[in-house]
């Protein structure tokens, strides 16, 4: 059967290197989906990597799919990018999320392809739908009743058995026998019509318990050594944040236990591939392209960075960085930048006060700050991101005056080394909002209210207002409270989900009539002795480790990064943590 693309889809595949098309016949059909539109998922490199690991399975065929650019006419469908068959024609939609942001999308897209939205109204004909990513790993409860199982682990360790040759087999027959199958034979599968959960008369989680003999525990499931197991780009498509770059995920997880980050926390432990996986990573990419971004949460912790920087090609290659911390700018890291003609670097001082970067252990000083700005406008980058957060827990309004200081400060050093090249770039100084996190030492904080969250934006903005070249660019607190509200909410949220699903995105309204109150889930403070909604994943942390690290912020003090090597201090290590061998 021949299926009618639209323009835009056509486009989009006419730009891409790399697509994959198979045949379907006698193949698993999954409709990979991205609950946000093209641009932002095709430059989603865990979004990638799942659809070159599906389709490296020969019984398995994968297309993409993403919601519609609304702005198109006709654009209601959703259709996949290969073949332009509409996602409730394949056997599983697979959803892959990083941002509980996107949250509402996926309802979206459930009903925009024709489905009922929640799990207990789809029967065998309908797709199994599946769901994936970060977000899950932290806290899927508030989705929980429109997804029929989570995947809770890295792709690379839980798709090659949820995918096995007996899947098929398996969606043929009843879909509850179906999800029975899944959740008690492979690990990491999380099938929440398979749990009760309750709560007590203040509203407070009570328990989590199972209706039959499936894992009281989800163990998410991770890869010990990714030596033998790169992860970079697959298409290369100019509609993308990065162009035409080829993306190389140089490790995962951050060993510096920044008190506010999840990745830090459920990527234990930090990861790095070997620097002979990642110069065929990198040959692979100057085969397609003249750019390479190397991408992780840590990118300069890479023990061999300077091997990375010191890489010879044949021709032009530009690499940037995703991220690098203020006190690692090593002459061969600067040595790149500058060869690659970068215009902007960034860095994350995330506090103005030392006292405050000692509360959320962000382990950098003012001098490596201020030394960072001079140091790379001196070697000819131009322009600076500066990244601060505002609402950080113990947080006053000297803190937040201390953001506007040390932005001066910057700006001083900065127009130093500017005048000495005779040319004077920009400062981007970025405010984003604190949104406390599941599995962080900081699960049990309040979320600063939207109307102190204006105001400390208000201050900073009016007090670099006259500064010359500088630019604040500042988050919406109403998004970032609906950001805390679904990051840390349970399955009482699935209502206020769908209520601003019928109310086509209206929040005002949803919240005025919202049967549970949100507040509850953002504004109130965590007793240490509570049960988390989201404590029967296992992502093999202590919940003691990190109340200790909550303490110990709360006291002003820091914390050692982690020692990447066995150890007992947050418990990851043991044994009883599930993680996938390397492949002999």
């Amino acid at each position: 059967m021949a299926w009618k693309t639209d323009k835009l889809h056509k486009r989009f595949a006419e730009s891409e290197i790399g697509t994959i098309r198979k045949p379907w016949k006698g193949r698993i059909t999954v409709a990979l989906v991205y609950p946000n539109t093209y641009h932002v998922g095709m430059s989603n490199l865990g979004f990638q990597t799942v659809y070159y690991l599906l389709n490296e399975m020969e019984h398995v065929v994968c297309e993409r799919g993403f919601l519609p650019e609304n702005k198109i006419p006709g654009s209601g469908r959703i259709i996949t990018i290969e073949s332009g068959r509409p996602i409730s024609a394949f056997d599983v939609i697979a959803f892959s999320v990083s941002f509980e942001n996107d949250f509402p999308n996926l309802l979206n897209i459930i009903e925009k392809a024709g489905l009922p939205l929640r799990s207990s109204d789809r029967e065998t004909p309908h797709p199994l739908i599946i769901a994936g990513g970060v977000a899950f790993f932290l806290n899927p409860e508030p989705v929980a009743p429109f997804v029929d199982c989570f995947l809770i682990g890295e792709a690379e360790a839980i798709l090659p058995r949820f995918f096995n040759t007996e899947l098929p087999e398996l969606l043929n027959q009843d879909r509850m026998s179906c999800l029975k199958t899944l959740a008690r034979n492979l690990p990491g599968t999380y099938v929440p019509a398979f749990y009760n959960v309750t709560y007590h008369s203040d509203g407070t989680f009570r328990s989590f318990e199972p209706k039959c003999d499936v894992p009281v525990k989800i163990e998410r499931r991770f890869l010990k050594d990714l030596s033998q197991t790169p992860t970079c780009s697959t298409i290369l498509t100019p509609d993308t944040t990065f162009d035409r770059t080829f993306l190389i995920e140089v490790g995962r997880g951050c060993p510096h236990g920044c008190r506010f980050c999840s990745t830090g926390f459920v990527y234990r432990p930090p990861r790095f591939r070997t620097f002979s996986l990642l110069e065929k990573c990198m040959q692979q990419g100057v085969s397609m392209t003249d750019q390479i971004g190397l991408v992780g949460a840590a990118v300069s912790d890479h023990p061999e960075i300077h091997k990375l920087c010191n890489q010879k090609f044949e021709k032009d290659i530009r690499i940037s960085f995703s991220s690098f911390r203020a006190d690692a700018l090593s002459p061969e890291l600067l040595s790149v930048l500058k060869e690659s003609k970068v215009k902007t670097a960034t860095i994350a001082p995330d506090a103005g006060s030392q006292r405050l970067r000692n509360i959320i252990n962000k382990g950098i000083t003012e001098e490596d700050i201020l030394n960072a700005a001079e140091t790379l406008v001196a070697e000819g980058i131009p322009n600076l991101k500066l990244y601060f957060m505002v609402g950080l827990p113990l947080e006053t309004m000297d803190d937040v005056e201390a953001i506007v200081t040390l932005c001066k400060q910057v700006k001083h050093n900065f127009l130093k080394s500017s005048r000495a090249r005779k040319r004077i770039g920009e400062i981007t100084v970025s405010l984003s909002c604190f949104v406390p996190k599941p599995f962080t030492p900081f699960q049990w904080v309040a979320m600063d209210d939207i109307r102190s969250l204006k105001n400390k934006i208000k201050t900073i903005k009016q007090g670099l207002k006259r500064v010359a070249n500088v630019r604040v660019h500042a988050d919406v607190p109403r998004w970032a409270y609906i950001q805390a509200l679904l990051s840390r909410g349970d399955r009482r949220v699935a209502q206020i989900l769908t209520l601003a699903h019928k109310n086509r995105g209206n929040w005002p309204k949803t919240f005025k009539a919202s049967p549970v109150n949100p507040d509850f889930y953002v504004l109130r403070e965590r007793s240490l002795d509570e049960l988390f909604p989201w404590d029967f994943i296992d992502h093999g942390i202590n919940k003691s480790f990190l109340k200790q690290e909550y303490q110990k912020a709360l006291q002003g003090k820091t914390s050692p990064p982690c020692p990447m090597e066995s150890c007992t201090i947050c418990g990851v290590c043991k044994e009883k943590t599930k993680a996938i061998p390397k492949k002999d």
